[in-house]
């Protein structure tokens, strides 16, 4: 058999099994996508209507990006997510409000995916975010779905009950990985990882892991 040959056999075979990975992504997604809905549907029926007309789209980009990109974490095709080691203790065990402070005033920028802890009655869990505003005289920044923080890293918003706090930890690599893989941690340590939403698994493919460490 020639080089030539072998080496077109070769790339049908990658092209064929990247094909049956990207079938098996878009099927994980669209399961998990349609189980949330079901669970948490809109009232508004255009709302809805919106939102499912939207999956094909959303679905094939995020399984695209899983498939094309080199990322320091693993990609489980069967359920669609990030699988990395995840560590004994919260990551955010290492926040440092100060660090935080100056890592924020120089590198803050929009559409910065950061990686905000949620501690609610005890279960802490990290939670990827994006910044859309940000105030440099007041030293804060706005995050599309959590809110305000400043540039400590401390929310300046109103917190649900008594037994939750939010703390937005500096996008370096480990507190960016345990984002990714929805790590999570009780009292005891480590606990089942959660599940991403389709707006989050979209925001870790924006990442560009080049410049964490």
């Amino acid at each position: 058999m020639s080089d030539t040959n072998h080496q077109q056999q070769v790339d049908i075979f990658a092209s064929d099994q990247r094909q049956r990975h990207f079938a098996e992504l878009c099927n994980a997604l669209y399961e998990r996508e349609l189980h949330s809905l079901s669970k948490n549907a809109p009232n508004n029926i255009r709302l809805l209507q919106r939102r499912l007309s939207g999956l094909p789209y959303h679905i094939k980009n995020a399984a695209e990006y899983l498939l094309a990109q080199d990322y320091p974490i693993q990609v489980d095709i069967h359920n669609g997510s990030w699988q990395a080691k995840q560590s004994a203790k919260c990551v955010s065990s290492k926040y440092d409000g100060e660090k935080s402070f100056a890592w924020f005033s120089n590198y803050a920028r929009m559409g910065l995916p950061s990686p905000i802890c949620i501690n609610d009655m005890g279960i802490e869990t990290i939670e990827l975010d994006s910044v859309d505003r940000i105030d440099k005289e007041q030293h804060k920044l706005h995050f599309n779905k959590h809110g305000w923080f400043d540039f400590n890293g401390v929310y300046l918003g109103e917190y649900e009950h008594s037994l939750q706090s939010k703390t937005l930890l500096i996008p370096n690599k480990s507190n960016i990985t345990a984002a990714c893989c929805g790590h999570s941690w009780n009292h005891k340590g480590k606990t089942i990882p959660r599940t991403l939403s389709l707006r989050e698994l979209l925001l870790s493919t924006t990442i560009n892991w080049k410049t964490y460490k």
